[in-house]
């Protein structure tokens, strides 16, 4: 009673606020109450087309600053603040690594800390009813950050939805596992704190999104590559359950990436805090941040699965999960793009033709010649077709396994395949965006990453090169989504048509500038990788 008294009293205060600046809260930024206090956004520094003004609430916490005591821990519920939180400014990205990705995905020159913990919201009108749209970043649970440019919410919530972008704990913070953490448990578990923190963010954004004009019962979770893949398994966890209503994977699932052998992570964490040479949890709090990521790369902590079968958040393998029909039972769209390999994963350039037959073989078996002649091509060596492949099974069959899945329990699926070759540019170091490549900033084809721009409506905002075409495929991509995140369905609002999957006509929709609708793609490729033992 005390809590909601609470919240009357900040909502009577932010009454008080608007009346005294003679407005309606629309001509200044607008004050919203929540449960730790009242926040002031600013105005977005993009203009829309339509003029309706759009407030961004930046740097807001949704727990506790993960350090000292509470590294590696569960999130905690954020302190209360007195008077009113400017928010005006993005926290610092998680602790990271800088200087070292390559191709579209460098980053340079950012401020990073233990304490990020924080979220920020996009919302054109607080006092109307909209679908909550909550944003995870992809960079392979070891580097990245929700408020790159390139993920600003401004389009998209001119679009009629509520965005929510986070930062979580990244790399060693977010996911080493090892039996003294574990030790401290109430569950015994240890690592996934990443994955927690996503949770923690969710269940702010049920608690809190109402204020910002947003339904609490309509909620969609998406996310690009990592982002994808912790989508993916928050729909396998049961503590994630009934914190969103509806999700969307973008280029990669989770299940078939994990990696039975060591699937707790205890032994690379082993290795890890061996290499520290400390025995006792207070000792390992200690260590710099600095030399824990440095550890991190000297041990090759990350060469597996960050995500890891803890026994609380992730009971299971989220494959036996999704396989037993346990998952989140909602509507998910999902997809991938024609050429995600391109520069993500490395090529064997010494393999030989007879070296690719023995891969092939211990792959395949007997199907070996044959998924080698759907691949071959007069301009492919052995290493480029291994490449072809390796980036098909982790990305092409995964999506399709995770549709495939969802259609079976009944849920609305929405499968897409996404052939629009967009310019390659620095996507998240935005001065100067530009990328040379031999053949031209196209010449990268349909790449992985290709779509974040377009999804969140930014071309005009990153990058370079962009056309008319890009502009046009990112206006239908944008409807999709938020006719999904809407209703459930991508359809609607002058796009065409696109068929819900089914594991018989495994109806795909392929994007472009004149969408359309396909039986498959790389049909009888992935139907011989179903029978993979790996």
């Amino acid at each position: 009673m005390m809590r909601a008294f609470g919240l009357v009293y900040l909502l009577l205060m932010v009454s008080c606020v608007a009346e005294e600046d003679g407005t309606n809260g629309m001509s200044s930024p607008q004050v919203v109450a929540i449960e730790q206090g009242l926040v002031e956004g600013v105005y977005s520094p993009f203009e829309l087309s339509s003029g309706v003004p759009i407030t961004v609430f930046r740097g807001l916490p949704y727990a506790q600053p993960p350090v000292g005591d509470l590294r590696w821990r569960p999130p905690v519920v954020p302190s209360p603040w007195q008077g009113t939180r400017k928010a005006d400014t993005f926290s610092d990205s998680c602790y990271q690594l800088q200087h070292t990705s390559n191709f579209v995905w460098r980053r340079e020159g950012f401020a990073v800390s233990e304490d990020c913990l924080y979220l920020n919201v996009w919302t054109a009108d607080v006092a109307k009813k909209k679908p909550v749209m909550v944003w995870f970043h992809g960079g392979a649970h070891t580097s990245g950050q929700g408020h790159s440019l390139i993920f600003d919410g401004t389009e998209l919530a001119g679009q009629g939805v509520v965005l929510v972008t986070i930062n979580y704990r990244l790399g060693p913070f977010g996911f080493l596992a090892h039996p003294l953490l574990a030790s401290e448990s109430s569950y015994e578990s240890a690592g996934n704190y990443g994955l927690l923190d996503k949770i923690a963010a969710l269940q702010w954004v049920s608690d809190n999104i109402q204020a910002f004009g947003g339904d609490p019962n309509n909620v969609t979770i998406f996310g690009q590559s990592a982002g994808s893949q912790s989508v993916c398994a928050l729909m396998a966890s049961p503590l994630a359950e009934g914190l969103f209503n509806k999700a969307i994977g973008q280029s990669a699932a989770c299940v078939n990436t994990m990696s039975e052998q060591d699937a707790d992570g205890y032994g690379r964490g082993s290795t890890l805090v061996n290499a520290l040479n400390v025995t006792t949890l207070e000792a390992l709090r200690g260590i710099g941040a600095e030399e824990l990521l440095a550890a991190s790369e000297q041990t090759r902590w990350a060469d597996e699965s960050r995500i890891t079968v803890d026994g609380w958040v992730l009971p299971e393998f989220p494959d036996a999960t999704f396989k037993a029909g346990r998952q989140a039972q909602i509507p998910l769209l999902l997809g991938f793009l024609a050429d995600e390999g391109v520069e993500l994963f490395p090529v064997n350039t010494d393999l030989t033709d007879e070296g690719l037959d023995d891969f092939l073989l211990m792959l395949v078996g007997d199907r070996a010649q044959v998924l080698k002649g759907l691949y071959a091509q007069p301009d492919l060596t052995p290493g480029k077709i291994q490449h072809a492949i390796a980036t098909d099974y982790f990305m092409a069959f995964g999506m399709h396994r995770w549709a495939n899945y969802q259609q079976a329990i009944g849920q609305p699926t929405f499968l897409y395949f996404m052939d629009h070759v967009p310019p390659a540019f620095h996507l998240y170091t935005p001065e100067p965006p530009e990328l040379s490549l031999p053949g031209g900033p196209r010449s990268g084809g349909a790449y992985h990453s290709g779509d974040l721009a377009l999804v969140f409506g930014n071309t005009h905002k990153v990058g370079f090169d962009w056309t008319e075409t890009d502009r046009q495929v990112s206006q239908i991509m944008m409807r999709y989504w938020v006719n999904f995140a809407t209703t459930g369905s991508p359809n609607g609002g002058q796009v065409p048509l696109w068929p819900a999957f089914d594991s018989v006509s495994q109806s795909t929709q392929v994007i472009n500038e004149f969408p359309s609708t396909v039986q498959g793609v790389r049909r009888r490729q992935l139907d011989i990788m179903a029978n993979l033992k790996l």
